[in-house]
């Protein structure tokens, strides 16, 4: 059993599947790069787009990163062809709204991207949004989960992250967060660390106790 006083969701993987939309984009872009779509979708998971489009463009300048990412950005936040919530991700929001119990989005992902698949999926608009365009460094660093913490006005010890990223879970960890690993690769590094390592959202029984304590359970 975990407690905490509020909760920090990581977006695509976590709450939403958009696997399939998030490839073809990258694959797109990489057709038109040269690079092999496996070394490409190796590395972005988890990551802002400009950290990906720096690190396989080390030779762009500033406005060509940009010209490249608005064009991704695009393509990302129009295609939500097959864009689901994953099992449990919504009663388990729709739960917390009922309880009281505080809980932001934190994602890698810009805002007009992040927006559409909460959107097309049905999940709850969350109080405090954390998306690319407020942080500088990105996951795994623990800036984005540091200032959803503080959003909420909690300290970031008092909550839990929820991640399926490897670098999404070292950034949780970076900012002192308990986490909850959903659906994470075997072989992510640091899985030790994490306090539940889950399938499913749907194993969650969370509660709240009179003195705004919440509980969290696994079936």
């Amino acid at each position: 059993m975990l407690e905490c006083r509020g909760f920090l969701f990581d977006l695509d993987g976590t709450l939403v599947d958009s696997l399939a939309v998030v490839e073809r984009a990258w694959c797109q872009w990489a057709d038109r790069f040269g690079l092999s779509h496996q070394e490409v979708l190796g590395f972005i998971h988890g990551k802002q787009a400009i950290t990906s489009l720096r690190h396989f463009m080390p030779g762009a300048t500033q406005d060509e990163i940009q010209r490249e990412f608005r064009a991704l950005e695009k393509l990302e936040a129009e295609d939500t062809v097959g864009i689901v919530a994953l099992p449990g991700a919504l009663a388990l929001l729709n739960h917390l709204n009922a309880s009281g119990i505080p809980w932001a989005i934190v994602t890698s992902g810009s805002m007009p991207v992040a927006d559409a698949r909460r959107r097309v999926t049905g999940l709850p608009e969350p109080r405090v949004m954390v998306t690319a365009e407020r942080v500088a460094r990105g996951k795994p660093q623990p800036d984005a989960y540091l200032l959803g913490a503080e959003l909420l006005g909690i300290a970031p010890a008092q909550c839990v992250v929820v991640e399926d990223a490897p670098a999404g879970i070292e950034s949780g960890l970076a900012a002192g967060c308990r986490v909850i690993a959903v659906n994470a690769p075997a072989k992510t590094p640091r899985l030790n660390d994490v306090d539940m390592v889950l399938s499913t959202l749907e194993a969650l029984t969370v509660s709240k106790l009179p003195d705004g304590r919440v509980q969290i359970r696994t079936d």
